[in-house]
């Protein structure tokens, strides 16, 4: 029972909690969504804003939070700092995406930043085996847009980093547990990232199961000083690996809007909530939650998960623009989803330059002071029956972790 109250979701919690069940009374609406990657042992955690146009034309102007937005909501620096300088930032994707250097391109010239081509070294796009040239099928073409937005994200908050992508020949995996022929292609795609010198792993992607596999596959994932991040998935309340690993920096998602009533500017809740209420059955929201099997790491103290705790951190995970020429967006879109969130944070690692130092997930939970605390809003319902493991609350949270960057400090 208690597996199917983590994974499954809402409708069967609520029933079992005495909630009401989606449909059961008049919720509020919620953004229009078409999830990204849908098929695979692994889905990325992005999804297009369908309720917000497509603009075809690529120097228009169009909705979306872009690179200042994000880098004044979290206090990062400006384009113009050399922060960033010798990180590479690698984001590991499925399948291969044809167009995404020019995709990049049109996304930093729209944006005044500089650019970042294969030419002059910036960008380098790689199959799983580190080889140039040689680039998986497009099996799967919602995984574009997603290659997209991971890229652009990187350029968004360090546009002067290196910008590495490890194309995975798919979205699979294979166990076999009587022997040692367990193979992921996308764990495979994070070893080859490190071996060519990423300091930074974005990976945008999950599977809710089957979660005793999924120890098999933590090595792919245990690299001491280098940052590995995680998005924490889309399906709301419940966890997803391998932001479940204890390997890796776990980031969860935030609603950010602009908010001229705060000193801030700007104000933050759990991505997907509808505070305060509960969730329609069909929503996204960020994930979080107690894994069943992942142990807890050492630098994990929250009392109310005696395993590994989903998220560390979080970020922003809706209203933000992209460009995809692809067929799935077709020009600038606004997206949603943890998928921005993961190589935002994987970029803030490298605007600090510390990654040398970090160990997994620990760093940030000794520097707390370092975060914007996010206490509103939950992935499934503000009560007891999940607490502070689907429910924003001072101090750390499971949908916000510690919540979201307030400058380089916390990484």
């Amino acid at each position: 029972m208690k597996k199917t109250l983590l994974l499954v979701g809402f409708a069967v919690v609520a029933v079992l909690a005495g909630l009401p069940a989606a449909g059961a009374g008049a919720a509020p609406a919620v953004p229009a969504l078409k999830p990204f990657c849908t098929t695979g042992t692994f889905r990325c955690m992005s999804a297009l804003r369908t309720d917000l146009p497509i603009v075809a034309n690529a120097t228009a102007a169009h909705s979306g939070l872009g690179p200042a937005d994000l880098r004044t909501a979290y206090s990062l620096a400006s384009a113009a700092v050399r922060n960033g300088k010798g990180q590479t930032v690698a984001l590991v994707d499925a399948y291969d995406d044809p167009t995404i250097e020019s995709d990049l391109a049109t996304y930093r010239a729209y944006y005044g930043l500089p650019p970042c081509p294969t030419a002059n070294g910036c960008f380098r796009k790689v199959n799983q085996d580190g080889e140039q040239g040689s680039y998986p099928a497009i099996a799967n073409p919602g995984w574009e847009p997603e290659i997209a937005l991971d890229v652009e994200m990187v350029s968004a908050i360090c546009p002067n980093c290196h910008i590495l992508l490890v194309e995975a020949n798919s979205a699979d995996e294979t166990v076999a547990t009587s022997n040692p022929a367990q193979h992921s292609d996308l764990g495979a795609a994070v070893d080859t990232a490190v071996n060519l010198g990423a300091t930074e792993v974005s990976n945008s992607y999950g599977t809710a199961g089957p979660e005793p596999d999924q120890t098999f596959f933590d090595h792919y994932y245990n690299h001491p000083g280098v940052a590995i991040t995680a998005s924490s998935g889309d399906q709301d309340y419940g966890t997803v690996w391998p932001a479940a690993s204890p390997y890796v920096t776990a980031v969860g998602g935030t609603e950010l809007v602009q908010d001229p009533t705060t000193a801030r500017g700007w104000s933050e809740s759990v991505w997907g909530s509808l505070w305060p209420g509960v969730l329609p059955n069909d929503a996204e929201g960020a994930g979080s939650g107690c894994s069943l099997w992942e142990p807890k790491p050492a630098w994990q103290h929250d009392a109310g998960c005696s395993d590994r705790t989903v998220a560390d951190v979080s970020a922003v995970a809706d209203n933000v623009a992209i460009y995809d020429s692809s067929p799935e967006v077709g020009g600038w879109g606004v997206v949603a989803g943890t998928s921005i969130a993961s190589p935002l944070i994987a970029s803030v690692y490298a605007l600090a330059g510390n990654a040398k130092s970090v160990l997994y997930g620990s760093y940030p939970y000794s520097h707390q002071s370092s975060f914007h605390d996010i206490t509103e809003g939950s992935n499934f319902t503000p009560d007891t029956v999940c607490g502070y493991l689907c429910t924003a609350e001072p101090g750390y949270d499971g949908p916000t972790g510690l919540g979201t960057p307030n400058g380089t400090g916390g990484f």
